[in-house]
């Protein structure tokens, strides 16, 4: 089970948006990096085809999950994440920083 999958809030650590928020849009746990909707933001020059026109387009690159923690249901700062089976014996996460469940 993956720590930070997509979908989930997280904030970013360090870099050039550290204390940003955002939610996560795509994970590759081989390249351990995250696609974070809003953040790490770059500039692509687009060719034009029969769909698209061409132009300077910006988009989102990935970051590494290092970087990055779940934001606490709670008050949305960084948490790390825990495991623990719940009553139904799934294996489910939890914010370490309020003990709280994280959804999904």
């Amino acid at each position: 089970m993956q720590k930070i999958r997509k979908g989930d809030k997280v904030v970013v650590l360090s870099g050039k948006d550290k204390g940003c928020s955002g939610e996560v849009i795509k994970v590759s746990p081989k390249e351990n990096k995250a696609f974070v909707r809003g953040i790490n933001m770059v500039k692509r020059h687009q060719r034009q085809t029969q769909k698209q026109e061409a132009g300077i387009i910006s988009k989102e690159a990935p970051v590494h999950l290092s970087n990055l923690a779940i934001a606490d249901p709670k008050d949305g700062k960084p948490t790390r994440v825990g495991f623990r089976m719940n009553a139904d014996g799934n294996k489910v996460r939890f914010a370490k920083r309020s003990g709280e469940l994280i959804n999904g």
